[in-house]
């Protein structure tokens, strides 16, 4: 049973970003285990943000990305692991030029993200705890061309230390992580970023016969982003945000379903620029 519990974590963590290891954290965690993982993000609004506050929006400007993420791991050993992340993006804007809107769209294949976490584990009779020290690179296999491209076309690095416990009523996890983003193509530079997450989470129900349950959850996001250079044409905004909501996960053996629902909490932009706005989160697992 608790195996079983360990391989429900996959799908309980949220974002696509660096912090969160497919599949997802904590499972597998046997040797020669390995998972994969399909995602659906989406997010973005109409809602036009001048800092903190809400402004008139007369020229209709929004923005809004879809991505559908391929996510994997494999463990050499319990730990010691290696992560893929690899999205397709389908994203659309109306910007500001020259005082009109103008739309812009682009789909495909976005940056490829390359993890390698190294836990260490201890281990009591009624609970797992880890601390996890992730090194990341973000691979520039998505486009840079076009007015609104999918990436900036630079090597990026990325670093996340995180902590976790489960007991087999509750989960909680709390991860630290930072992205230094270097110059791309066309001069683009999206900037660094910081970032916290924490979960917190209650398994009300598990079935031994079947091995299947729920687990409820809540999470928090605060991201902190540098300014992009002026020629960066991608998605990147400079500010601060705190993005909260609930999750569900349901499971049966080795198979997951998660989703997730979150709302802007706190969100201040530096200058003019959309809210990233709601978002929605839809996946499905399997860990072998």
């Amino acid at each position: 049973m608790y195996r079983i519990l360990l391989v429900v974590f996959l799908l309980i963590l949220p974002q696509p970003s660096f912090a969160h290891q497919p599949v997802m954290d904590m499972a597998p965690r046997w040797d020669d285990g390995f998972g994969f993982q399909l995602r659906y993000e989406s997010y973005g609004s109409d809602d036009l943000l001048d800092g903190d506050t809400k402004i008139s929006n007369l020229l209709g400007l929004k923005r809004y990305v879809n991505k559908i993420w391929l996510e994997g791991l494999y463990t050499f050993d319990r730990s010691v692991r290696v992560t893929f992340k690899l999205p397709y993006v389908d994203q659309s804007r109306t910007k500001n030029i020259n005082g009109v809107g103008v739309r812009q769209s682009d789909r495909g294949l976005g940056d490829l993200i390359i993890g390698v976490p190294f836990k260490k584990y201890m281990n009591k009779s009624t609970s797992t705890s880890n601390i996890s020290l992730t090194p990341s690179v973000r691979i520039p296999t998505g486009s840079t061309s076009g007015d609104f491209p999918i990436s900036d076309g630079s090597w990026d690095g990325g670093l996340s230390l995180s902590y976790s416990k489960s007991t087999p009523k509750t989960y909680q996890l709390y991860d630290l992580f930072y992205w230094y983003n270097t110059q791309g193509e066309h001069g683009m530079r999206e900037g660094n970023e910081v970032g916290l997450d924490i979960n917190l989470g209650y398994h009300p129900y598990h079935d031994n016969l079947t091995n299947s349950g729920v687990f409820i959850m809540w999470d928090v996001s605060a991201r902190y982003h540098d300014d992009p250079n002026a020629a960066t044409l991608t998605t990147a905004t400079g500010g601060t945000r705190i993005q909260t909501g609930p999750l569900i996960v349901l499971y049966r053996n080795n198979v997951m379903f998660r989703a997730e629902y979150k709302i802007p909490a706190y969100e201040k932009t530096r200058g003019i620029s959309n809210s990233r706005g709601r978002e929605f989160n839809l996946g499905i697992g399997l860990t072998f």
